[in-house]
């Protein structure tokens, strides 16, 4: 399952496209364009954006709110797309950092391709490269990371766990599925094995806020982009 976000006016089409992409694996959510985009995204742990843009106003507002968006897309690796029609392609700035359009009236399996494409080039760009969050880069080529430009000095557990979180950031994960996903299903230790490494790797991100990794109450942890 997909997460979309859509940015837009309510109305027929947009509810339209919504259910339509809930049938084709995409689990969505709508905010219009006075909502606090930053806090809702980061909430959502979405896959990919879409951004309407059928008139000169919501053009505008969107233009707005992808400029505004653009660290947080950068640190999320979110690709956006553009809901448009033929007379605000005219009007688009080719400068605005959008990674693929569909044109109006949408066609609902194009949508859905475009953006599983989208989603599939961005994570293997990602897999090939680096996640950066703020100051924390993880170099996945040279199994590194740095904080401005320092190396962290890391166990291989604890690279392995914070790649892992940082590779899903946003998603809550309890501390079973940490251990299954980073130990393997053979690992036979208790799962406060969690906990030390976690704390640990809190103090060697010199991270007392715990804005890298966040302790959900009574679940587990999450990485979060929010930094």
């Amino acid at each position: 399952m997909y997460r979309a976000f859509i940015i837009a006016e309510d109305g027929g089409e947009i509810r339209e496209l919504t259910s339509g992409l809930n049938r084709m694996g995409f689990a969505c959510s709508i905010a219009d364009y006075s909502s606090k985009f930053s806090e809702e995204l980061i909430d959502q742990a979405c896959d990919v954006l879409f951004v309407d843009m059928n008139s000169s106003s919501t053009l505008a507002q969107a233009e707005s709110i992808l400029e505004h968006l653009r660290e947080l897309r950068m640190t999320r690796n979110l690709p956006a797309i553009a809901l448009i029609s033929d007379e605000g392609l005219g009007r688009l700035d080719s400068s605005l950092e959008i990674d693929d359009f569909v044109l109006k009236p949408w066609n609902l399996a194009e949508v859905a391709t475009r953006a599983k494409r989208v989603i599939k080039r961005i994570n293997n760009v990602q897999n090939r490269d680096l996640i950066k969050c703020g100051a924390l880069v993880i170099d996945i080529a040279k199994c590194e990371v740095s904080i401005n430009g320092g190396l962290l000095a890391l166990t291989f557990k604890e690279y392995e766990l914070l790649k892992f979180l940082a590779k899903n950031r946003g998603r809550v994960f309890t501390r079973e599925a940490l251990l299954n996903e980073v130990w393997g299903y053979d690992y036979y230790g208790g799962d406060r094995t969690i906990d030390v490494h976690i704390r640990r790797l809190r103090s060697k991100l010199n991270d007392p806020d715990n804005n890298y990794i966040q302790t959900v109450r009574n679940i587990g942890y999450r990485f979060s982009g929010e930094v």
